[in-house]
């Protein structure tokens, strides 16, 4: 598997936390020196490991929100 790099650029705010302290999170992360996108995955308390996860551009996030809201109905 190939090394890859990622930036936290800003957290956002934790959407859950497991019993074993990982932590569910939305962050804004730049990965292999690319543009930042909005992330969605589990992280470990000290961030050294993750988990798999979801990565969306601020036009998929807000069209998200949209299902999300007009699901609410």
């Amino acid at each position: 598997m190939s090394d890859f790099k990622y930036d936290i650029i800003k957290s956002i705010g934790t959407i859950s936390e497991s019993p074993k302290g990982w932590t569910r999170e939305l962050n804004w992360i730049s990965w292999n020196g690319r543009e930042p996108k909005y992330d969605i995955r589990d992280w470990a308390p000290d961030h050294t490991k993750m988990g798999k996860g979801m990565t969306f551009t601020k036009e998929e996030l807000l069209e998200l929100r949209k299902l999300l809201t007009s699901s609410e109905s």
